[in-house]
């Protein structure tokens, strides 16, 4: 689309709106992805249909046209190459609504961000066939300066990078990485610099999807190749396969024929761009045309057009698995990573997949080497659409990768011999995915399982470290090392990790084991949220204040502080907390008329903590679901919509109780203690608020429409900047 055709003014609120919801999305409070489990049905299972242009329409046209998809994207492209050409090639929808400009898939180009990783492999591994970069060599070896801790007697190898073992701390992009100056430059080196992690696990001992190695693999590309990485990128990739639409630029005409990104409300969301300048982990645009280009080549043996892109000996290498929790469970190649699951068939190691979400855009390419066929689907919405896209294509034309698991017979284990994989697990990469793992009774071969996105399911044991999810049928698989940490992969939340085994909590000395808020406490403390000491007093009496409380969820949510500095002339300017205040300005989490004065010393009231909560939560959850909570006690005009959604939601401790009326008194006046605060954290890593509303709106959606006329809600907007009723 033409730039003319949209606002291109850059407003703070809205794009750290975008970005909050885009990070929450991966975080406590919005839907994950990965939990989409039901795919759209487009074919008869089982029953198989050739793939040609004709049957390829065909299911494109119905697939999108469904009330399914349609809820998924406001504007799409997709390509499906085979045997060296294009079978499809269709746009659907519009890459923007106002203008109603269609999506054409030569010209459109979207933000296809993770695709990004299989492009800078790409280039990675031409430089390896050179001669001029060994995969086993520490990867300092190519980029010179880089201080960091490693604790291991194992380097960081390029080879690590590319396959996300590296061992680092997590170092995904901030909130200042997106923003609208596009004269900005912040070049790999100097942003490589400032953000560069320790390594905190031995590498190459587990699997934790990773931003930042990627980033080092554009250094190598361009230290080793001696061009920037920008232009070794057009010179040697896209040049020679003409993907004349492609780069990891955003200026010139990528302004004009960029998609207008969309939120989960088809909401237009202004343009911005990207740090560091190029970014190689996730910063390039292209076009669905030119993502065929690039599968007839690989499918081809690196070849495109008489003309050889890469060594077919290499790109055998980029197509096979290099890791693997089980055999069914693959985790990535040099490249590439494992395909969603399918139910009872695990992720197909014959397939392989890269994914992409960026703020407004999600992508999806996969290729079945052996059926020489490559697929590409991108969208100006990030969403839940390849979730449902992938299934209902291989269930259409290759079922047999869809085919449940034939297992040998197996005694299952003792529950007592599965108690080891009981507790709290959190992943790697995003914290704030928490499962909780029981015991699944006496019966030998079960465990229970729950998160706060699904809810509780059983798991049930088929061969050793492995278990089927009894809820769709999907496996979760466990690794133990010899120093007795556990891993786990699971289906939903991230099949693009490990989550690991919280440390078992010693307590305090002030917390009784029969407390009711000891399992809240003892969780936070497992997950590393409290020190990990018996000796030291909680203070679970203690009064929390507005300071503590913003920079508790927040850091319990994965955000780090804002680099922004607050206004001199704040009451909280100089506070060691201002960083986690200024972003709870910034998220919208504190809001109001008074933006100076915030008090943050004062003791926090318990409604006042919800209201923080609450505005986050209804990004995503609809205010009226929870009106039909009748409240008892003290409550503010302002707070009341927030006290409903956290009673209905269960987001609070076992201080409030239900009245015999029905009613219910959150104790909304009163401050918020330590043990209060605890059990709210908890519950926000562990109860399953998706879940919840879901069932809620299923039983709206039943109900009459109620024929008298309800009083209009108060609008909670109203209550002052410090969430203070005074």
């Amino acid at each position: 689309m033409h730039l003319s055709n949209r606002s291109t003014r850059f407003r703070l609120t809205s794009i750290t709106g975008a970005f909050m919801a885009f990070v929450l999305s991966l975080s406590l409070w919005a839907p994950a992805v990965q939990a989409e489990t039901a795919p759209a049905a487009v074919n008869e299972k089982g029953k198989v249909t050739a793939l040609t242009t004709e049957s390829a329409i065909a299911f494109l046209d119905t697939f999108f046209d469904s009330a399914e998809a349609k809820a998924q994207y406001v504007g799409a492209s997709v390509v499906v190459v085979k045997d060296g050409k294009v079978v499809a090639e269709k746009g659907y929808g519009y890459s923007d609504l106002v203008s109603k400009t269609p999506v054409d898939p030569k010209n459109t180009t979207f933000r296809i961000a993770s695709v990004s990783k299989t492009f800078t492999s790409a280039a990675v591994m031409q430089l390896v066939e050179q001669g001029k970069v060994d995969l086993k060599a520490d990867f300092q070896t190519y980029v010179k300066g880089l201080e960091f801790n490693n604790p291991f007697d194992k380097p960081v190898t390029v080879e690590n990078l590319l396959t996300h073992t590296t061992g680092f701390e997590i170092r995904d992009p901030q909130q200042e990485d997106i923003h609208d100056d596009f004269d900005k430059s912040v070049s790999m080196e100097d942003y490589a610099k400032l953000h560069m992690p320790p390594v905190v696990r031995e590498p190459g001992s587990a699997y934790m999807y990773d931003n930042f190695s990627f980033l080092l693999l554009g250094m190598i590309v361009e230290n080793v190749s001696g061009e920037p990485f920008e232009s070794y990128m057009q010179q040697h990739i896209f040049k020679p396969l003409g993907m004349d639409n492609s780069s990891f630029l955003l200026n010139g005409k990528f302004k004009n024929q960029l998609a207008t990104a969309y939120d989960a409300g088809h909401n237009p969301l202004d343009l911005y761009t990207l740090s560091p300048t190029p970014m190689p982990q996730g910063g390039m645009l292209s076009t669905a045309e030119d993502i065929g280009n690039f599968m007839i080549a690989f499918l081809n043996d690196g070849v495109k057009d008489n003309e050889r892109i890469w060594k077919e000996s290499t790109v055998k290498s980029m197509e096979q698995y290099r890791s693997s929790i089980h055999p069914l469970l693959p985790n990535t190649t040099y490249g590439f990573e494992a395909a969603f699951q399918l139910p009872g068939a695990g992720s197909s190691s014959k397939i392989i997949t890269k994914a992409g979400d960026l703020i407004g855009f999600s992508s999806y390419l996969f290729l079945i080497p052996e059926q020489n066929t490559g697929v590409f689907l991108t969208y100006n919405q990030t969403g839940a659409l390849r979730n449902f896209f992938y299934p209902a294509f291989i269930q259409t034309f290759f079922p047999q990768y869809a085919e449940p698991v034939k297992f040998k017979e197996y005694t299952p284990q003792s529950a007592d011999e599965l108690q080891r994989f009981a507790g709290l697990y959190a992943d790697l990469r995003l914290s704030t995915i928490v499962s909780s793992l029981k015991d699944g009774g006496k019966e030998p071969g079960q465990l229970s399982i729950s998160d706060a996105f699904i809810g509780p399911r059983n798991l049930i044991q088929v061969e050793d470290h492995l278990f089927k999810d009894e809820l769709t049928g999907q496996f979760t698989a466990f690794k133990e090392n010899a120093d007795g940490t556990i891993y786990m992969k699971e289906p939903y939340l991230n099949p693009f990790g490990y989550e690991k085994k919280g440390q078992k909590p010693q307590g305090f000395r002030d917390v009784q084991a029969n407390s009711p808020y000891a399992e809240a406490i003892y969780g936070l403390q497992s997950l590393g949220y409290y020190t990990n000491d018996a000796n030291e007093a909680f203070q679970p009496k203690n009064a929390v204040t507005r300071a503590e409380f913003i920079e508790d969820v927040l850091k319990m949510s994965g955000l780090k502080a804002s680099k922004t500095t607050p206004p001199t002339d704040t009451d909280w300017a100089t506070h060691p907390a201002a960083g986690y205040i200024q972003l709870g300005y910034e998220s919208g989490m504190i809001t109001g008329a008074d933006e100076k004065q915030f008090k943050p010393d004062q003791a926090i009231t318990r409604q006042e903590a919800m209201v923080m909560i609450w505005r986050t939560f209804q990004l995503k959850y609809p205010n009226e679901l929870f009106e039909d909570v009748k409240l008892a006690g003290q409550t503010d005009v302002w707070a009341v919509p927030a006290i409903q959604m956290m009673v209905k939601l269960g987001i609070h401790g076992p201080e409030v109780k239900v009245l015999e009326d029905g009613s219910v008194d959150f104790l909304s006046r009163k401050p918020l203690i330590r043990q209060e605060e605890a059990a709210i954290m908890y519950k926000l890593f562990t109860q399953p608020t998706d879940k919840i509303v879901a069932e809620l709106m299923a039983k709206q959606s039943k109900a009459e429409a109620s024929p008298e006329d309800e009083k209009p809600a108060e609008d909670a907007s109203a209550a002052p900047a410090t969430v203070n009723p005074e």
